[in-house]
Order: structure tokens, then C-alpha cells, then sequence
């Protein structure tokens, strides 16, 4: 165990490109150390290894298994409290700016623009004696139903995070993704009730996936929506599954799926317009996606598992940059979605010691 951390902290020291991650409800950990700082990118997605993607798909990076030193190691529990912060302090220039950008999302959502977008933040947390090893631990401990990884390139930055959501899982032509939309903080009642708006915000992606992927395959299964608890938040998710035609790749089906209208909105182009036009900010490769491609290493067959980069943090020389976003339709108030956007930002809040 210790040696499966130290290579990777020696890796760091070194300057070289590598990815740790543990998968949902997973007690493994797998860590591909790139040989190299080569930047290696995606062309076609029949290549091999880990792929780290800008939301906007321009930046579509690739840690290659032919050129890593691949390595795994079984969780193991550590002692630690969370960070738990009830201080409701916050900057009221941010509070504003987000409140003002959510209203005018309302505002294009009623004058019919298009019926959903989703609105993202970013936020700058001061953090001294970061240990990356200590957080990502900490991590899958907090948050084990989700897929919770550390990257690292030198020309990329470094990244990390615990999200709930899958974009795409595919084995050969059968493939499975999710709809997850609505969020809650999670409460001492044990009985969890859902507003329409958020229902409606949940049918809006479910139909949304289905559609666009029963133009790539022969058959697809939706189960009932149901609730879901990721750290101390609750969501509304349904599992959509299915077979792919023959004729269908891998790089069709991403692309019908990427960005889901999750990150975006519902119509895509329209409201992923709104986005790069008013929140002023640069997302990166929050809301891009990540996982494995074509690999092998999770099982026997070679499969690519895929996750939308949500609840993650980039961190910079001592300050982490934590990014959150609410789903925005006309029955939104927007300081109550502020309030969901602080609710969201204390997952990595949770573990990042001031």
C-alpha cells in the first residue's frame, strides 16, 4: 500500500503525467503512470488507456497504457474528521454575479431561447500543506459510490475529484449510461420528496439521452427514476441501457451523449451558446469527461468507462479552484440555486484543510 503511494508521489516529484482513480463502489485503486511528458491526445477514441476531456471536446488528452506503468492497490480506511463547514460567509460580489447570471437564464428560458441551461461557477479556496495523496484518499472514503480520481500533466494542470455521474459505459455494443438531474442536501429524514421543477428538470435529460441514442442502436431499456445519495447530496437518476447498431463507433455514441443536457442544458447548441457567451469564466475540463478507454484493466474484456467531470477542483500553487453548476429552468429561483451551488462546492470542501 504505502509503495503503491509512494510511486505515485516520486511520479509527481518528477514532473511526469499520471492518473489515480477508484471506480463506484469499488475498493480497488489503479494509478497509470505515464513513462513520458509527451501530451498524448484522442483522434478517433480507439485508442487505449485514460482520456481527460475539455468541456468543450478541443482539449481530448490520453495517458496511454502502452506508455505507463500501470499499478493497483486495495483501499484501505484511514481516521479522519471531515471538514464541516456551517459558516454561511461568502463573497456578496459572487453571490450577485451568480444570482443575476441565473436570472437571466430564467429570463432566455421564458422567452423561449431554449428550456433548460445549466449554470456554472468557479471558486478559489486558500489551501496550505496540500497533500494530494492524504485528499484523494480521503476521498473515496467520503464519497465511495463515486468515481473519484487525481491527474496530473504538466501542460494540462492538475485535477480532482468525486463524481456521481456516469457518461457512458461500453462493452463491445452493449452499453449503459445514466440521467442524473435534481439535487437536494441530504437531511435526517429518511424519506426524500422531489419538487416538480425538478422532476421536470430529470424528464428533460432522460428524454433528451434517449432520444438522441435510439439514433445509434438497435434497442434501449429506461428504468424508473429513482433517488440517489452522492456524499451529502441527494439526485434524481435513471439507468438507460441497450445495444448499439453494428455500424455505430464509440466516437458517434460520445458524441451524442457529450454534453448531456446534466452540464449543459436542453437544446444542446442553443444553450451551450449561453453558456461560453455569460458565465465569463473558462470551464476547462470541468463538465468535460474522463475514464478509461478501451482498456483492460477493470476486467477481462476491453471496455471504456466514462465519467462527467463533475464536483471536481484544479489546484494551483496554494489554492484550489472548485467549480459547481445548477440546472436552470423557468421555475428557478436563483438564490435558492446559489444556495444549491454552496451545497455542492462542500464536496470538496469536505476534504481540503485550510
Amino acid at each position: 500500500m504505502n509503495n503503491f503511494f509512494s510511486k505515485i508521489k516520486l511520479h509527481k516529484e518528477q514532473n511526469l503525467p499520471f492518473v489515480l482513480y477508484s471506480k463506484p463502489n469499488s475498493t480497488k485503486m489503479i494509478g497509470l503512470l505515464q513513462k513520458n511528458n509527451i501530451l498524448y491526445t484522442v483522434s478517433d477514441f480507439t485508442e487505449k488507456g485514460f482520456v481527460f476531456a475539455s468541456f468543450d471536446e478541443k482539449q481530448l488528452i490520453l495517458i496511454p497504457e502502452n506508455e505507463s506503468e500501470i499499478i493497483t492497490a486495495e483501499q484501505e480506511n484511514i481516521e479522519f474528521s471531515p471538514v464541516e463547514t456551517h459558516d454561511l460567509s461568502f463573497d456578496p460580489a459572487a453571490k450577485k454575479q451568480y444570482e443575476d447570471l441565473v436570472a437571466k437564464g430564467i429570463e432566455a428560458i421564458k422567452n423561449e431561447e431554449f428550456k433548460k441551461v445549466v449554470l456554472s461557477r468557479s471558486e478559489s479556496v486558500a489551501v496550505s500543506d496540500f497533500d494530494f495523496i492524504t485528499t484523494f484518499r480521503q476521498l473515496i472514503q467520503l464519497y465511495p459510490t463515486t468515481f473519484s480520481y487525481c491527474f496530473f500533466h504538466p501542460e494540462i494542470g492538475f485535477w480532482m475529484g468525486a463524481t456521481p455521474e456516469q457518461l457512458l459505459k461500453a462493452n463491445g455494443n452493449v452499453f449503459e449510461t445514466t440521467a442524473l438531474a435534481g439535487t437536494q442536501k441530504a437531511n435526517v429524514e429518511a424519506e426524500i420528496s422531489w419538487q416538480q421543477k425538478e422532476k421536470d428538470e430529470q424528464q428533460y435529460v432522460t428524454d433528451f439521452i434517449v432520444k438522441r441514442l435510439r439514433e445509434v442502436a438497435l434497442s434501449v431499456h429506461v428504468t424508473e427514476p429513482y433517488s440517489i445519495k452522492a456524499g451529502s447530496i441527494w439526485h434524481i437518476k435513471t439507468d438507460i441501457s441497450g445495444v448499439l447498431n453494428d455500424n455505430s463507433t464509440l466516437e458517434e455514441v460520445i458524441d451524442t451523449l457529450h454534453p448531456t443536457p446534466a452540464v449543459c442544458g436542453l437544446p444542446k447548441k442553443k444553450a451551450k451558446a449561453f453558456i461560453i457567451e455569460n458565465e465569463h469564466y473558462e470551464r476547462t475540463f470541468y463538465t468535460g469527461f474522463l475514464g478509461e478507454l478501451n482498456s483492460s484493466l477493470a476486467s477481462n474484456a476491453v471496455s471504456s468507462d466514462l465519467f462527467v467531470n463533475l464536483r471536481s477542483m484544479q489546484l494551483q500553487d496554494h489554492k484550489a479552484i472548485l467549480y459547481m453548476g445548477c440546472g436552470i429552468t423557468k421555475e428557478s429561483i436563483p438564490e435558492k440555486e446559489w444556495e444549491e451551488s454552496v451545497n455542492k462546492s462542500m464536496t470538496m470542501k469536505r476534504v481540503l484543510r485550510k
